[in-house]
């Protein structure tokens, strides 16, 4: 992949990684909810420092899961 392209996808992943964290502060969960979430995105911005391609599917697993609902420990 040339450089233009990697950029590109890193520029993608961050936006998305912004968006996860702006669902996240906006969960009307309870705080350690919000924190076990927080640090999961956080794990998920540190691989893609090694791994773009896994973190990539990681952060599609987990934005799906709050589309669905599925929250450990929350509401849904």
């Amino acid at each position: 992949m040339d450089n233009d392209g990697q950029l590109e996808l890193y520029t993608a992943v961050a936006a998305q990684l912004k968006e996860a964290h702006r669902r996240v502060r906006a969960l009307q969960v309870p705080e350690g909810v919000r924190m076990a979430l927080t640090r999961k995105l956080l794990v998920i911005t540190a691989a893609a420092k090694h791994d773009l391609a896994g973190a990539t599917r990681r952060l599609e697993r987990f934005t799906a899961d709050l589309d669905e609902g599925r929250i450990p420990g929350g509401e849904g």
